[in-house]
């Protein structure tokens, strides 16, 4: 009976956690060494029905293939290599990638070429940050893009025909060795970085695998104590990865995107009292010219006179006022009834910031 009390208590921990704005520490952590690096490569795309390039650095990486099967061209000689284009070739290798696994790649022109539909990518070498070779691509490309040109230069595009995919186009050569199974402590690393999140994330792990078990270490890190035995530590990471606790609440923020009119106000975002009027002018210009016509013997010559005529009219502006403490709710509420445009809620927001009757920050993007 005492040995069933253990894993009921555990349980009720867990869905007591288990809130309306809990979170898996999957989902807001990573653990640290575990991540996925980026390969790079330059190689050829051959078989283009005449939408390569003549470039000079395509018709030199030709030569070098050429050689490489035991081919030389004269020196004189110029290559005609219009089904030809250079490409770079990128790819991610997860992380516990092993040697044999396949990748999707991306293709892409690097010089002229006009499309890379029906092309065929030849051996390519992945190399990572550090130079070495971790995997080798080749295969034949998928193209969604679509590009047409007459005669006359017109031309059109239909996305992109000078990048495609291979998918499961690159084979893994060699393993990125992970630090997962190094030393005595795991470290989950927040994706956004919060003190208290930090906080509350060592507390649900001392709260289920007993005190001292996990260490907040700053506002991004929380170490956790785990087993030696590579078995056991998967065991153990993949119960902790699935526990959830309540994040800290994010800083009070308001985001304005200018170019598409965009707001967004965050939920911790309060107004201290205000009271705000928004209005304009209408300005009106109408050109209204009239011809002036000389008298019969006065000799002179027919004429347009500039007749131009400028109304000024003020909006109808209407003052709001603003409570202290204004959730979320109340200011969409209010703003609704006014009818501002988003344009306007700008201005009044960025006037109110100035003010000092926003508690949040303002973030222009």
């Amino acid at each position: 009976m005492k040995g069933l009390l253990y894993p009921l208590s555990a349980l009720l921990l867990v869905l007591s956690l288990s809130q309306a704005n809990a979170a898996r520490i999957k989902d807001v952590a990573d653990v640290e060494g575990v991540r996925s690096n980026q390969l790079v490569g330059y190689g050829l795309v051959v078989g283009l029905p005449g939408t390569g390039e003549q470039s000079p650095f395509t018709e030199q990486s030709f030569r070098t293939m050429l050689s490489n099967f035991g081919i030389t061209l004269p020196g004189n000689m110029k290559a005609q290599i219009k089904n030809v284009a250079a490409v770079a070739v990128h790819a991610e290798l997860p992380a516990f990638a092993k040697p044999g696994q396949s990748l999707d790649i991306t293709v892409s022109s690097v010089g002229s070429a006009k499309s890379l539909r029906g092309g065929t990518l030849m051996q390519t070498f992945l190399t990572g940050l550090d130079g070495n070779v971790y995997a080798v691509a080749q295969g034949s490309l998928i193209v969604s893009g679509l590009g047409a040109e007459g005669l006359d230069g017109s031309r059109i595009l239909v996305n992109t025909p000078t990048v495609g995919r291979i998918p499961n186009g690159a084979m893994v050569e060699r393993e990125v060795i992970s630090p997962f199974a190094q030393g005595d402590f795991i470290t989950f690393n927040l994706k956004r970085s919060d003190f208290t999140t930090a906080k509350r994330l060592a507390e649900a792990i001392n709260s289920f695998m007993g005190p001292e078990t996990a260490y907040s270490m700053d506002a991004t890190s929380v170490q956790v104590r785990a087993p030696r035995d590579i078995n056991q530590r998967v065991s153990y990471l993949s119960t902790l990865e699935n526990l959830s606790f309540e994040p800290g609440d994010h800083s009070a923020k308001i985001i304005i995107n200018s170019r598409t009119g965009t707001i967004v106000i965050g939920k911790e975002v309060r107004l201290f009292p205000a009271a705000v009027t928004h209005g304009g002018l209408t300005v009106t210009i109408a050109e209204n010219p009239r011809v002036v016509q000389p008298g019969p013997l006065a000799g002179g010559e027919t004429a347009i006179e500039e007749n131009t005529i400028i109304d000024v009219r003020p909006d109808q502006s209407r003052m709001f006022k603003f409570d202290p403490g204004v959730t979320l709710d109340d200011l969409v509420r209010t703003v609704n009834a006014v009818g501002a445009a988003p344009g306007d809620l700008m201005a009044i927001l960025e006037a109110l910031k100035e003010a000092g009757a926003i508690h949040g920050e303002l973030v222009v993007i």
